[in-house]
């Protein structure tokens, strides 16, 4: 559930028969739930509409539209909400077809107060982050779209980002290079109040201090040799915007005392220049760094520290969140393809094995720039081990975190095959355990075990 000062979460029932409709209503309500019923299709689809539900429990046997059919209604709109499909015991067949057509869930009669308590709390968790990735999606370039993944550690870091994002404080991405700091400061701007004001990235590495200076700052005619004419420096041009400092921890000593006094009066002057300029910018900063170290070793002043971390958010390596790596990489594959023109429609299951094995030291870009490699070199329809760069062909080295007994390797090929399923079903669990051969409670159970989400 959600935190208590939160509007309750709204479920829709339909169901015609009613004892059911009502037995069921009274348990999500003692749940603290807000419930709307409906005893047809035609009116589930109608209350739907003007109710919005966050959920939608749906009965199959009912005169006139069967819930299959409601279902397939409701998919035909843009709403995504989450369904879960109520079938008599033992209906196995119909609660495939429900999955097939993008049920999330069922839940079998008799009822089960607390099968129906964990069914009702996944699947609404479930639609929680299927939104979230959506906006998040939305608030991005084409490019960006699904980066974030949908496991729990780039869920969190997209709910403290929107969190920030309604306030005027500073954020401090910290990461390693390449999973995702500039597209999560991107999602940051285009959520907050400024979205219609300039978004600048100035990049703190790479730059001579001086070179650096201009560039936040601004400089005067002739402030220095070259300066032939006036330049505005990008805070001065992203007033009323938001700035992102890339690199943040790579700044010199001096120019973090300047930069500290900016965050604090928020004005500044030109190089060569008298004059103080203030902006209102919203600053947010980026860095592969240790800053906690650098501050202890006196190479990152720790007033500045305090100033930029006011909303940290740590973004997860790829390596921790293997469980994205599927979806991610169809989505490259789908992308690169369309960009080359090139017939390419799936990863080939020892393909995507070798891909979730993989450490990816660079991250979400790597693994785009091996996908794109792929499609560019390889042969339509599908990638294959061929395919993949000669890095990720080399043996793991023993203690890097691969299978190194008899056991851990059996389970880590399990965990590759399940995954490898769940990417071609499109995360479609009766699907996948139909393609496994499996009783799709066995696979759950497997699920569970191995903790794939």
């Amino acid at each position: 559930m959600k935190d208590e000062d939160a509007m309750p979460e709204r479920i829709l029932i339909v169901d015609d028969e009613p004892f059911n409709l009502e037995l069921l209503a009274q348990e999500l309500r003692d749940l603290g739930y807000d419930v709307e019923r409906a005893r047809d299709g035609a009116e589930a689809l109608a209350r739907a509409e003007s109710y919005r539900p966050d959920l939608v429990l749906l009965d199959y046997m009912m005169p006139g539209m069967n819930g299959l059919e409601v279902l397939q209604e409701i998919r035909k709109g843009e709403s995504e909400v989450p369904v879960v499909m109520i079938t008599a015991h033992g209906s196995i067949d119909i609660a495939v077809q429900a999955m097939k057509l993008g049920a999330q869930d069922f839940i079998p009669k008799p009822f089960a107060p607390d099968h129906i308590a964990l069914v009702v709390r996944k699947a609404l968790e479930h639609g929680r982050l299927t939104r979230e990735v959506a906006v998040f999606s939305e608030a991005m370039d084409e490019r960006y779209h699904l980066v974030v993944g949908r496991s729990a550690p780039m869920a969190r870091a997209v709910e403290l980002s929107r969190k920030a994002a309604a306030s005027r404080a500073t954020v401090l991405l910290l990461g390693e290079s390449g999973v995702g700091k500039e597209v999560f400061a991107r999602a940051i701007h285009s959520w907050s109040e400024r979205r219609s004001e300039p978004f600048i990235v100035i990049n703190c590495v790479g730059l001579s201090r001086e070179l650096l200076e201009s560039e936040l700052f601004g400089h005067e005619k002739g402030a220095f040799t070259g300066a032939h004419r006036l330049k505005k420096g990008k805070l001065e041009l992203a007033d009323r915007g938001t700035v992102l400092l890339d690199e943040v921890g790579d700044i010199s000593q001096e120019l973090q005392t300047k930069l500290l006094r900016f965050l604090q009066e928020r004005d500044f002057e030109r190089v060569g220049g008298t004059k103080s300029i203030s902006v209102d910018v919203r600053i947010i900063a980026a860095t592969n760094r240790d800053l906690e170290a650098a501050v202890k070793d006196g190479r990152f002043r720790e007033d500045l520290y305090h100033r930029l971390n006011v909303v940290p958010i740590t973004l997860p390596p790829l390596r921790e969140r293997r469980d994205d790596i599927p979806a991610l990489a169809q989505f490259f594959l789908e992308r690169f393809a369309r960009e080359t023109k090139k017939g390419f429609v799936e990863i080939a299951p020892e393909a995507l094995g070798r891909l979730s094995r993989y450490g990816w030291p660079g991250n979400v870009r790597e693994l785009g720039n091996v996908l794109e490699r792929a499609v560019v070199l390889g042969h339509p329809p599908r990638v294959t081990l061929e395919d993949l760069p000669p890095r990720l062909m080399a043996p793991e080295p023993p203690g890097g975190g691969e299978a190194t007994t008899y056991g851990a390797a059996v389970t880590a090929y399990r965990r590759q095959v399940i995954v490898a399923a769940l990417a071609r079903s499109g995360g479609n669990r009766a699907a996948a355990a139909t393609a496994l051969g499996l009783h799709r409670t066995h696979l759950m159970r497997l699920l569970k075990a191995l903790r794939i989400e």
